[in-house]
């Protein structure tokens, strides 16, 4: 067996399912309980909540082969763009995705996001995976060790590896919310466009039943002006050296002028979910009802000016 994202069960056509905004890639997941223990995570070793949960969406058992055949099928009809395999760290989870990979590779696009070194990485994207997802989650030394129990610097470390030896094909996943600075973010995603990394950017959820189920999500002004640093940076728009910080590490100046941000910042792209090519993720970190701080879809011309009126005020 393996997990099925609800909304990905709808728009495979395996489930009735309400979609005002269908997943445009494919979600699985493999394995159950973690071995590890991130605080925020539904699925945590310590974690209280319901074990087919991740993040805010439920994740129900379907049967592999016939999961991996309607993915195939769905994505040749132009249903979704991409699958993307989101793997706890549990005993054979790396040899089911790589019996996965080469069940999908060159069929369709396969994201992985998965606890590797770069040789484990390099094992699963010879197998057939498209893009490797080593996730970081926290971007600052303490708010990592104290949220998923580890160290920054040695899991930067495999990244850095990972990217040399795989340019263009690692992604991670930054989460705005764990006590870091605005400034302390834009320099990670600074530090890992440089390295070719792709980086996801998501809001912290509290989920019941988690350790940090009473932990309020992060202000939207806040991760607005995250959203656009990304959007400048990834783009080559603005270097990390043309903002400016306050004293308290919140973004003061993006470098470039009123009218000439608001220009590059239009078409809205800027406060769409961030991450491998195809991934809209619909209400991973909000509810429909939001506020959204990922959008899955095109925002309209009110929904820019009040992301931007959000960012900028």
């Amino acid at each position: 067996m393996i997990k099925v994202s609800s909304g990905t069960l709808g728009v495979l056509g395996m489930a009735e399912t309400w979609l005002d905004a269908p997943p445009t890639t494919a979600y699985l997941m493999v394995g159950g309980r973690c071995r590890r223990d991130c605080a925020f995570c539904a699925q945590a070793r310590s974690s209280r909540a319901s074990a087919l949960a991740l993040s805010r969406v439920t994740w129900p058992p379907w049967e592999t082969e016939e999961t991996l055949s309607e993915v195939e099928r769905a994505y040749s009809r132009g249903r979704i763009q991409r699958c993307c395999l989101q793997v706890t760290d549990g005993p054979g989870n790396l040899d089911r995705v790589r019996a996965m990979a080469t069940r999908l590779g060159g069929r369709v696009p396969l994201s992985v996001s998965v606890v590797a070194n770069a040789d484990q990485a390099e094992g699963l994207l010879k197998a057939g995976v498209e893009r490797i997802g080593l996730s970081l989650d926290a971007v600052n030394e303490e708010a990592f060790r104290r949220v998923k129990g580890g160290d920054l610097r040695a899991s930067l470390a495999v990244i850095e590896e990972a990217a040399h030896r795989f340019p263009g094909r690692v992604s991670t996943h930054l989460i705005a919310g764990l006590e870091e600075t605005e400034e302390e973010m834009v320099r990670m995603i600074g530090l890992l466009h440089d390295w070719e990394v792709t980086p996801a950017l998501f809001a912290f959820t509290p989920i019941p039943g988690t350790a940090m189920e009473d932990q309020a999500s992060p202000p939207v002004a806040s991760y607005r002006r995250v959203q656009i640093a990304r959007h400048l940076i990834l783009n080559g728009l603005v270097a990390v050296e043309d903002f400016t910080f306050s004293l308290e590490g919140r973004v003061e100046s993006f470098g470039l002028g009123s009218d000439e941000l608001e220009r590059l910042l239009l078409d809205g792209k800027a406060f769409q979910t961030s991450g491998c090519p195809g991934c809209n993720r619909p209400y991973y970190n909000e509810p429909p009802r939001g506020p959204l701080y990922n959008y899955p879809r095109s925002l309209d011309a009110h929904e820019v000016t009040c992301a931007l009126r959000e960012a900028l005020s």
